[in-house]
């Protein structure tokens, strides 16, 4: 260790008499004092961020537990430009930190308390790709590894599969092989990287691990967060790193498009946390670096792609970027994989029918506060293991805004069964636990829903929020049983119980002007999850005429579309009715 750490004495004098003394606080107040003064382009959540952190480094409270000490960013920075070696493309190469990697990678390090512990154990970094994550990645698990001061430091590479995983830890064996001086001291065993100096390992972590549980983790970078469709494999991570003095939980990631899943959750949280809403122990521990577009429109627009791409020209070519979005603008179907793998915009997936923006709107309303009478119900059925939902759509007079409250149910037997084979996420890779404890998904005792249940809702909401539903719109395929439609003809009546065909004669024109009021954000459902997990899944065929229908033949099972399907049925029976719904509502 003797050799390895006077090395890193002599790196660090002669990078200080090239670069001067505080050339890491100088890489901060360079880099994120040319975000705010508008030298460097960046986004909305950039400048956020580059307040913050010159407020922190301009902090001189004594009382405040947290202050920037150059030769703890220094340690690790000089390491990492002296010891590590590009693992791919220019092989072997020493990694030249670019000003955005120096500037981050300072704060990240450079911030301690009192006994020289960071202050940052969690850190969120959204950066479009080809812009060096996989080369950075794998420099900081080897500092970390040699270079953190850590008794038998376990370092982990953490990612949904494991192939994803292992391809993160060949990344860092590269890098050691390329470099004579960590050759020195570390070696390739079966199952990981191991370091002689400190008996410290690196090994690849993914969700069909064994031993998941008793982790013992010192520093953890989470390869592709956005991938993940549960957070167990991300909660199993931060619990790991308790018994650690100060642990590295480093999430570098792109966007994807698994929605409602830890990278949402954790993207909701940096949110807040920028907006100064995020308290607590997390809050204090946690910093996010967040590159991306501010608006959809920008991704024309070649001056704000470095917005998403602080590499741009440099590590990531812009030549190829320019290619990708000429690809988009004459293939549309790539556009989506644009603008969420290059451009970090939230869509859903490629082949979907609706974009993010369309399908979540922050609005919300209180269906209990009087200004509601009638409503249409709208109900996708079950025969089996699938949800059950249901759908009531209310307008509001002299307000061309549509209503919607969600209500779901699913057969207990199925969660249970989920869980028994080990899926903690729950069926579908989804929370539905969560739901269930808000109250937006109920569950049955029989492993086939009574239809009739939704009846039952739809008499809460009567009763709770004085809305009568009088219409109702049903896909006929699994409500053909005679005490089921006798029920609801009895309901609703046999003239207001109506069937809609589920093809595209029947739904091409409701969906094209449902589309419309998606983008006009005029459906409001108070954010539903479950409505806009659904919609997010809704996929799209399309005839020679340019009729659309949901593509239900091609639907991955696990991507359910319920909850969206009851909302059209009830838009459908609601548009066919709109001029006798008006009048019964006084608009």
């Amino acid at each position: 260790m003797r050799s390895l750490t006077t090395s890193m004495k002599r790196a660090s004098v002669a990078k200080n008499k090239r670069c001067g003394a505080g050339r890491c606080e100088q890489a901060i107040r360079s880099y994120f004092g040319g975000i705010l003064n508008g030298e460097i382009t960046a986004c909305e959540k950039m400048h956020q961020v580059a307040e913050r952190v010159l407020r922190d480094l301009d902090n001189t409270d004594p009382l405040y537990p947290y202050h920037f000490r150059e030769e703890f960013a220094a340690k690790h920075v000089v390491f990492i430009e002296t010891f590590c070696r590009l693992p791919s493309g220019k092989l072997g190469r020493k990694f030249d930190l670019e000003t955005f990697q120096l500037a981050i990678l300072s704060v990240i390090f450079g911030f301690v308390d009192a006994e020289g512990l960071r202050q940052y154990r969690e850190v969120l970094w959204i950066m479009g790709r080809k812009n060096g994550k996989t080369a950075l990645g794998s420099a900081i698990e080897n500092d970390l590894l040699v270079n953190d001061d850590e008794g038998a430091p376990e370092i982990y590479n953490v990612a949904t599969a494991h192939d994803q995983a292992a391809k993160g830890f060949a990344n860092a064996w590269r890098m050691v092989m390329t470099s004579p001086a960590l050759a020195k001291h570390v070696r390739k065993r079966v199952s990981d990287l191991y370091c002689d100096l400190n008996m410290g390992s690196i090994k690849a972590l993914s969700a069909n691990t064994n031993h998941l549980d008793g982790l013992d983790i010192s520093g953890a970078i989470v390869d592709e967060l956005a991938a993940m469709k549960n957070r167990d494999l991300y909660d199993l991570t931060i619990q790991g790193t308790s018994a650690r003095r100060q642990p590295l939980v480093l999430e570098i990631t792109t966007n994807g498009f698994v929605r409602n899943g830890i990278f949402d959750a954790q993207y909701e949280y940096a949110t807040k946390w920028l907006d100064g809403q995020a308290t607590g122990e997390k809050a204090e521990r946690f910093i996010a670096f967040i590159y991306e577009l501010d608006e959809r429109e920008e991704w024309q627009d070649e001056s704000a792609w470095i917005k998403a791409n602080p590499g741009l020209g440099t590590i990531k070519s812009l030549n190829s970027l320019r290619q990708n979005v000429s690809k988009a603008k004459d293939d549309p179907t790539f556009l989506p994989t644009l603008l969420v793998k290059d451009f970090n915009l939230i869509e859903n997936q490629s082949q979907a029918w609706l974009t993010w923006s369309e399908i979540h709107n922050d609005e919300t309303f209180d269906p209990a506060d009087g200004s509601f009478s009638y409503a249409v119900l709208g109900v996708d059925a079950s025969d089996t293991t699938d949800l059950t939902a249901a759908c009531l759509l209310m307008m509001r007079p002299g307000d061309e805004r549509i209503y919607a409250m969600h209500m779901a149910w699913i057969p207990l037997r199925a969660l249970e069964q989920a869980e028994a084979e080990g899926r903690r996420g729950g069926r579908d890779g989804v929370p539905y636990d969560a739901w269930i404890a808000r109250g937006l998904l109920r569950t049955s005792a029989t492993p086939i829903i009574d239809k009739r249940e939704v009846l039952d809702w739809v008499d809460e909401v009567r009763e709770r929020c004085g809305i009568y539903a009088v219409a109702c719109g049903y896909d006929p395929w699994h409500m053909r049983d005679v005490p089921t439609v006798e029920a609801y003809e009895g309901y609703f009546g046999a003239e207001n119980f109506k069937r809609v065909i589920q093809g595209a004669q029947t739904l091409s024109m409701p969906m094209k002007e449902l589309r419309a009021l998606y983008k006009e954000n005029r459906i409001v459902d108070n954010s539903n999850p479950i409505a806009e997990w659904c919609r997010s899944n809704v996929a799209v065929r399309s005839d020679a005429n340019g009729n659309i229908a949901p593509d239900k033949k091609n639907q991955d099972p696990r991507n359910r579309i319920d909850a969206w399907a009851a909302e059209c049925d009830a838009f459908v029976v609601l548009k066919d009715m709109m001029d006798d719904f008006k009048s019964m509502i006084g608009g």
